[in-house]
């Protein structure tokens, strides 16, 4: 492949996928192209300690070295306007091509808008990249009251940041709860309840009608039943939308995402999409799904990379997520929808539990709260496609672990049987 492999798109998906192809012996040219001036970085710490702390510095993903030294040509600050299959070429935004071979699109996603009157107002932002947290770090300096709509995990991250950092912080959500389809509602009221103890407001059931501005900045918002709530900042967290225009616009098949196979190859076999903006028919389920994870991001990413390299094995990634906020280290692995039953281990009080969700006697995933080690376990036992009984759950760590244990000796004789 003289023109090789082309990567659009230097978020996590991006560089594992350069990385990758790298790590599997190929050796042809490989051109990654990132949209934004920055050396490639970790995203899930701008909500986090990089918007409370003026000196923190954005982590990268990997060394400038890295880049160099493994003759991966990074690409810097440009735009894709075009993908011209039958010429096999990029068009560049400005002027220029860049020609492929194979091209791996991890476009990623994008803030979810919100149409309403004064969002255009001076204060009102979105997180999705490093200089918006720049930004939202620098307003929220200037700022004793913020409003963020949505309680999603990226709201509630930055609303537990920003109120440990003495702001008045007030959280919208339009549904009767917060993180209405990340985790139980079990998990959901007790995020709610440690975040209410350490000040922060939350209104559920609740919309903003508009905003109001002073002098071109934003200065309230006033609520559906028509509370003003004064804000300085308000910061919009209400998801995100893949970006799959360069794709629909080339032809390829799209549905919440760009439509990816087993192996990641889009409807055009050539062109592969990994990461937020990709979406497939999960292994596990059955259903069609969208994840939006690192852990989601690199496994497809490694995945492509064999795919190029003509290795055949389909995606079947066990999926994990995490997120922190305030005290609690929420981790989740597996997929719970459908689930209709559960069993709870630990002790909510105490701000440590894990909740094993279950479809009849099958074990669908655990949300855990400062249980590390009930995830880490989970991984393993829904890696090794071992269901514990509820029973068994209910025995504690130890019964589990020596479940798993004898389910793995068992595997064995099974397959030479």
């Amino acid at each position: 492949m003289k023109n090789g492999v082309v990567i659009v798109g230097a978020g996590h998906a991006g560089v594992q996928a350069a990385a990758s192809l790298r790590e599997e012996g190929y050796d042809g040219p490989v051109v990654l192209i990132g949209d934004e001036t920055e050396l490639p970085y970790h995203k899930p710490p701008l909500s986090k300690t990089f918007i409370k702390d003026a000196e923190a510095k954005p982590q990268p993903l990997r060394g400038e070295a890295f880049y160099s030294a493994n003759a991966i040509d990074y690409r810097p600050g440009l735009r894709i306007d075009r993908i011209d299959i039958g010429a096999r070429k990029l068009d560049v935004f400005g002027g220029g091509t860049i020609p492929f071979d194979r091209l791996v699109l991890a476009t990623g996603s994008r803030p979810r808008l919100l149409k309403l009157d004064g969002v255009e107002l001076a204060g009102v932002v979105s997180l999705r990249s490093l200089a918006d947290a720049r930004l939202i770090r620098e307003l929220s300096a200037q700022s004793e009251d913020v409003v963020i709509l949505g309680g999603g995990f990226i709201g509630l991250e930055i609303a537990a940041t920003l109120r440990a950092a003495g702001r008045k912080v007030t959280v919208v959500e339009a549904v009767d709860r917060l993180l209405g389809r990340a985790v139980a509602p079990v998990i959901a009221a007790h995020v709610r309840q440690r975040l209410e103890a350490i000040g922060v407001r939350i209104l559920t059931g609740t919309t903003v009608s508009r905003l109001e501005g002073e002098a071109g900045r934003v200065s309230a918002a006033i609520t559906s039943n028509g509370e003003r709530l004064p804000a300085q900042l308000v910061i919009i967290g209400i998801g995100v939308v893949p970006n799959v225009e360069l794709a629909e616009a080339a032809g390829l098949a799209t549905a919440n995402g760009i439509r990816v196979d087993q192996h990641m190859q889009s409807s055009i076999p050539e062109i592969l999409a990994i990461g937020d903006a990709a979406s497939y028919r999960h292994w596990f389920t059955g259903a069609d799904v969208r994840l939006e994870s690192v852990q989601n991001a690199t496994d497809q990413a490694r995945l492509a990379a064999r795919t190029i390299l003509g290795h055949a094995e389909p995606f079947s990634a066990v999926p994990w997520f995490w997120s922190d906020i305030g005290d609690m280290k929420l981790q989740m692995v597996g997929l719970t929808q459908g689930g209709d039953s559960h069993v709870v281990l630990g002790e909510p009080a105490e701000n440590k539990f894990s909740i094993y969700h279950y479809a009849g006697n099958r074990l669908l995933g655990i949300e855990s709260v400062n249980r590390p080690a009930d995830h880490m376990l989970g991984r393993k036992m829904l890696g090794a496609g071992f269901s514990p009984s509820p029973q068994t759950v209910a025995g504690g760590p130890d019964a589990l672990k020596a479940a798993l244990a004898a389910f793995q000796n068992m595997e064995p004789a099974k397959v030479g049987a």
